[in-house]
């Protein structure tokens, strides 16, 4: 039997949450306060990005192992998603389907179809998963931008389309359900004693608190930046 919490679980989702807010902060310095570009555009920062966005992904995949109701969590998610694409439209850096809406979609969808991906027990599945994740990104990047219109949903957009986040359902779904694979690993208890019983400093507080930094964090600091910008007249 797992512990109700496990610590270590919640520090890594805290480390992303913190490593999210000092990526969309040094992104906020550029487009706000004209730093230079590169403190945001870079390649170790576009790399890191999404490592870390994807270990965010697979343990939103783990954590489902653990919901009450995916169906539930997954629609609340969306809503806050709905209330991202209209915040970030008034501000003219508009999202449309970005990570709330890809975490929030994944929710609903295993939370419909659980019992189907609950077959594949075996070490088949990750493998299909890791396999399925890189070949759909390579697909992607071959075959992007398209023509055809509408099919930003699942990783396909053409040359008008644009989100200031964006995490499509391929390739990313796959690192989802790599998760929720693991999940059943963690919750069966298969892992070491010493991954459920570690207790990480600070870390897991802020992992427990994620959705709420997430949907708080960029509206702060865009005020204090606008108060900065206000205070010493920065054009």
């Amino acid at each position: 039997m797992t512990p109700k919490r496990i610590q270590l679980i919640d520090a890594a989702r805290g480390l992303c949450v913190i490593l999210m807010v000092c990526h969309h902060f040094l992104y906020d310095l550029v487009e706000y306060l004209g730093a230079p570009s590169w403190f945001f555009y870079n390649p170790v920062f576009n790399f890191l990005h999404y490592v870390f966005a994807g270990l965010f992904i697979l343990l939103s995949g783990i954590s489902s192992r653990f919901s009450r109701s995916n169906i539930r969590r997954g629609i609340k998610v969306l809503a806050a998603a709905v209330a991202v694409t209209i915040a970030t439209a008034l501000v003219d850096s508009i999202v449309i389907f970005g990570i709330l809406h890809f975490l929030g979609f994944c929710m609903v969808f295993y939370g419909l179809t659980s019992k189907f991906w609950d077959r594949f027990t075996g070490w088949g599945a990750p493998i299909a998963y890791v396999i399925l994740t890189a070949a759909t990104a390579v697909i992607l990047k071959a075959l992007n931008p398209v023509k055809i219109k509408w099919l930003w949903i699942i990783g396909l957009w053409d040359n008008s389309f644009f989100s200031a986040d964006y995490f499509p359902l391929l390739p990313w779904i796959f690192v989802f359900l790599f998760g929720t694979w693991l999940g059943r690993l963690i919750k069966d208890g298969k892992f070491p004693e010493w991954f459920y019983n570690a207790e990480p400093p600070l870390l897991p507080k802020v992992g427990r608190q994620a959705f709420i930094v997430y949907l708080l964090h960029q509206p702060v600091m865009f005020g204090l930046i606008m108060l900065v910008k206000l205070v010493f007249n920065i054009k």
